[in-house]
């Protein structure tokens, strides 16, 4: 059974979240702030971690970002309708998706669901290698010239899915559904936060140039052609 975490205070909302979950079989632990979430978030195992926002104690970007320094648990954050400045900042200090509230409980399952299949070792891609990038799926690992470089389970889903057809066009549409696990949105840019964070982690090419290209009204491209490694 998988287990979750919410951290969040409110106690309400939290209530109903942990009923419904339980019903679709998970194990659910509740912190209603932010200190003592983070606490709990490393001092235990859990499968993923679902992280309000807003809390009295301390914000949800600060739990974030000291569980990000030690952890790389999947985090789903909740934030409120329409900001989209809470969204991005999520996605870029390491979240893996976010959901505004109020939200529909079988949005937040299939949201949870399509996490936990993004960071199952089942689905990890064959070993992957252009030029200094080499991508391992077997320990979902990415090197740059030899250095560990630390991605989130999205970023490396989404570095995989470009590296496959490297030097081919994957449309904004494609990568949303399967990287992301959700019907695509033309309002929805967490791809393209996402694209961002993967192009600042890896660095430039040698020449200065673009690893991921961005084809206007098309999507993106990974500039190199791939290279399979066996091992």
């Amino acid at each position: 059974m998988e287990r979750l975490l919410v951290i969040d205070d409110d106690a309400e909302l939290s209530r109903l979240v942990i009923r419904f979950l339980a019903h679709e079989g998970f194990a659910i632990d509740w912190v209603p702030g932010g200190l003592a979430g983070g606490d709990r978030a490393l001092a235990e195992d859990y499968s993923l971690i679902m992280l309000d926002v807003m809390m009295p104690d301390t914000d949800g970007f600060e739990v974030l970002r000291r569980i990000r320094e030690h952890s790389r648990v999947p985090i789903l954050m909740l934030t409120a309708r329409g900001d989209t400045h809470d969204r991005v900042r999520g996605l870029e200090m390491g979240a893996d998706d976010y959901l505004p509230k109020p939200f529909d409980p079988a949005e937040l399952v299939a949201r949870i669901r399509a996490i936990l299949r993004r960071s199952s070792p089942q689905t990890a891609p064959a070993a992957i290698s252009i030029y200094d990038v080499e991508l391992d799926g077997g320990s979902r690992t990415v090197r740059r010239a030899g250095v560990l470089v630390d991605l989130t389970t999205v970023e490396f889903d989404l570095l995989a899915a470009l590296m496959r057809v490297a030097g081919s066009i994957v449309s904004r549409e494609d990568l949303v559904r399967n990287v992301l696990g959700r019907d695509f949105s033309p309002f929805d840019r967490s791809i393209d936060t996402h694209v961002c964070n993967l192009r600042r982690k890896l660095g430039p090419l040698e020449d200065g140039g673009e690893r991921i290209k961005g084809v206007r009204g098309a999507g993106y491209l990974y500039a190199s052609p791939a290279r399979q490694v066996s091992r």
